[in-house]
């Protein structure tokens, strides 16, 4: 079964199972803002970016990923869903794809998103503070980013697939590209 990170479901035994849902008939998850959908095979998860960051961290052997849709760099103290914060969300998704014997060492990563979406200038570069922080944990983690697509002005919206380890990322006006 795969995981949504912002639902609480039960077990057959009654026991509150965290950040589980059922799954979804095409086996195709949609993530929304601070979310964390785990994959198995034969599944693939969208979202639609802004300034957040959608970062797939994905075992190629196991055919298991997990896919964030990262709102912030830091928590700095704050709560929220497991995928909100950068600094929550790697360690979440690690941990969540351990449970499914994807280990850490067969990790890689794909970036997108970051989007300069309120001006390429002044403080507020919440994209720009996203993708370095994001790529600095993943480098303590020793997991290779392999692909990124990232800043620019324009949204996008991702999809990531298990079967192929392929993400599409597409902008508007523009043919679709794969990373």
């Amino acid at each position: 079964m795969s995981q949504v990170g912002n639902a609480i479901d039960k077990d057959a035994s009654g026991a509150a199972t965290p950040f589980v849902s059922p799954p979804a008939p095409s086996g195709s998850y949609s993530v929304g803002m601070g979310q964390v959908a785990v994959l198995g095979r034969n599944e693939s998860a969208k979202s639609v970016l802004g300034s957040c960051i959608g970062l797939v961290l994905f075992h190629e052997r196991m055919r298991c990923a997990a896919v964030a849709h990262v709102v912030l760099a830091r928590s700095e103290g704050r709560t929220g869903q497991p995928g909100k914060f950068a600094d929550i969300a790697i360690p979440y998704m690690i941990d969540q794809l351990a449970r499914r014997q994807a280990h850490h060492s067969g990790l890689v990563a794909k970036i997108a998103g970051g989007a300069s979406m309120f001006g390429s200038g002044g403080p507020l570069q919440i994209g720009k503070d996203n993708c370095t922080a994001i790529e600095e944990l993943l480098r303590e983690r020793n997991i290779p980013v392999i692909a990124e697509h990232v800043g620019g002005q324009q949204g996008r919206r991702i999809e990531f697939d298990t079967n192929t380890g392929a993400l599409r990322i597409f902008l508007v006006g523009q043919p679709g590209i794969v990373i």
